[in-house]
């Protein structure tokens, strides 16, 4: 309710607005009402049953996993050329059919690479957690991990987890730390291996991860790391991937035996004889049958 003396003031100042030609609208004040007080109630939480309990963590998987699902997807879709029906390149598939810049599908498959080396478990069928319950949820968060050693990952992501109090770290987070750590490289120890060393590689990563279990006998010795000589070919690695093979006579027997995978690699291979070879390139001790097979492939293309 207005007051007497508020009114007479509206009164008083329409009387000068009008006696100075004015028509202006009057400014009424209108009296404030109390302020509603409202008592807010907590909302009640709902317990879940078991299975809402479970659905809720498969759906929350599927979510979590969505990154590397999509990067597998790629990998296998480029890997076995499954675009070759449609387009010439695997860049122009993924940019028609996804709307993909031409990166982008290379770096959803580097994602899965590493989220493979986060969480594989050492059986190589099921992704596990290391460390920690906290997956990636987008491939930027894992972009800087792309260059590293598996174990560099693993201890880098941890660390990111950590720092972002146990959630999803973002990607500046873990970027920040892989700059720090190759501001602080691990001291290296130099090699006392010998060339003709033999050795079985583990450990290895990417496109090189299928020699995993082959053996190897060393041909260069650098600083920090060695050239070796598989079944297939020659790679650089380092001590973190050998597993020395002590006994002289297996060694000597396997510089023999990559002698005679060398002649016949030099052939034009049926894809039989090269499975047989790939076998070969996994074992320390041929068997008899083993003997055999190799006999037969050196009969076979005429190596003496």
């Amino acid at each position: 309710m207005v007051s007497r003396r508020a009114r007479n003031q509206t009164i008083k100042g329409k009387r000068e607005q009008k006696a100075a030609g004015l028509d202006l609208p009057v400014l009424t004040i209108e009296p404030v009402s109390e302020v509603e007080v409202k008592t807010v109630i907590p909302e009640v939480v709902e317990e879940l049953s078991q299975k809402e309990i479970e659905d809720r963590q498969r759906l929350e998987l599927k979510v979590e996993r969505a990154v590397f699902e999509a990067g597998k997807a790629l990998r296998e879709l480029r890997d076995r050329r499954l675009y070759r029906s449609s387009h010439k390149t695997f860049e122009d598939y993924c940019q028609e059919r996804f709307k993909f810049t031409r990166r982008r599908p290379y770096q959803l498959i580097e994602a899965a690479n590493v989220i493979e080396n986060l969480f594989l478990t050492d059986d190589a069928e099921d992704l596990c957690t290391i460390g920690t319950q906290i997956w990636p949820t987008n491939e930027r968060q894992v972009r800087d991990l792309v260059d590293l050693e598996p174990e560099e990952q693993r201890q880098v992501w941890q660390q990111a987890v950590e720092a972002a109090g146990g959630r999803v770290p973002s990607g500046r987070i873990v970027r920040d730390i892989v700059e720090r750590l190759k501001e602080k490289p691990l001291p290296q120890i130099p090699l006392s291996y010998k060339r003709n060393d033999a050795f079985i590689l583990q450990g290895l990563s990417g496109a090189e991860r299928h020699y995993n279990g082959c053996w190897a006998i060393a041909r260069e010795i650098l600083d920090f790391s060695l050239i070796v000589e598989t079944h297939d070919g020659r790679l650089q690695v380092k001590p973190e991937n050998l597993e020395p093979i002590d006994d002289r006579s297996v060694s000597r027997q396997l510089a023999a035996l990559l002698k005679r995978i060398q002649k016949l690699r030099k052939l034009e291979l049926d894809r039989g004889a090269i499975g047989v070879l790939e076998l070969l390139g996994k074992q320390t001790f041929l068997t008899e049958v083993e003997e055999r097979l190799l006999k037969v492939l050196e009969d076979y293309y005429g190596i003496v």
